[in-house]
């Protein structure tokens, strides 16, 4: 027992040094290979009403057969610079395992290589809080590893931000069944004075 409890044990500590050794894809290794846009309506965006529109394609500045090794486009919401200001949970990080800029999913659609355009229509899940936002998009290979990105903001994360507000916790729906209900109420309340006070006058008059 104490045998096999130590094998455990020297088994873990092999795996978390081999994590800490490997780690993830550094984010500074990766090329910016991939041409990519963001449509929406102007003005602030709503979560879970409004949708964002992304396109991508292989820069075509780059070499041919530059995506050769690329299977899968992974594209993720991400914090700007002025959202993540004193947010831990925001943090960038260059090892992309710890990374925490881009933890919103939008989509993720098989490569299509030879530089042809594809596009996504997203809309902003109701879980997704308020901040400044833009879209990154990652070229992953066969074995899911990041090989290459690009994004719809400058290098310093500075320009085409766009805002998303949260679902402040109440909908319209909601909203018109409280005024509703309060209505009935209101009127049901003043019939059954004017019935109460029918009764009293019959009652008088006998």
């Amino acid at each position: 027992m104490a045998i096999q409890y130590r094998f455990l044990l020297a088994s873990f500590l092999v795996s978390c040094l081999v994590a800490t050794c490997y780690g993830g894809v550094s984010f500074k290794t990766l090329q910016t290979t991939l041409a990519v846009t963001a449509t929406h309506k102007e003005g602030v965006l709503k979560a879970g009403l409004d949708n964002i529109t992304v396109t991508w394609a292989l820069d075509p500045s780059v070499p041919a057969g530059t995506d050769a090794s690329y299977k899968t486009i992974k594209v993720k919401l991400c914090y700007a610079p002025v959202s993540q200001v004193d947010r831990g949970w925001r943090k960038t990080k260059d090892d992309l395992t710890k990374d925490k800029t881009c933890t919103n999913k939008m989509v993720a659609k098989p490569y299509i290589a030879g530089g042809a355009v594809a596009t996504a229509t997203w809309t902003v899940q109701r879980d997704v809080p308020t901040a400044k936002y833009f879209v990154r998009a990652y070229a992953h290979d066969a074995a899911d590893v990041e090989l290459a990105y690009g994004q719809t903001t400058s290098a310093d994360k500075k320009t085409n931000l766009f805002d998303i507000e949260a679902v402040t916790g109440r909908h319209v729906s909601l909203d018109i069944a409280s005024i509703c209900f309060s209505a009935f109420s209101v009127v049901s309340l003043f019939g059954f004075f004017f019935l109460e006070r029918r009764k009293t006058r019959i009652a008088e008059a006998k």
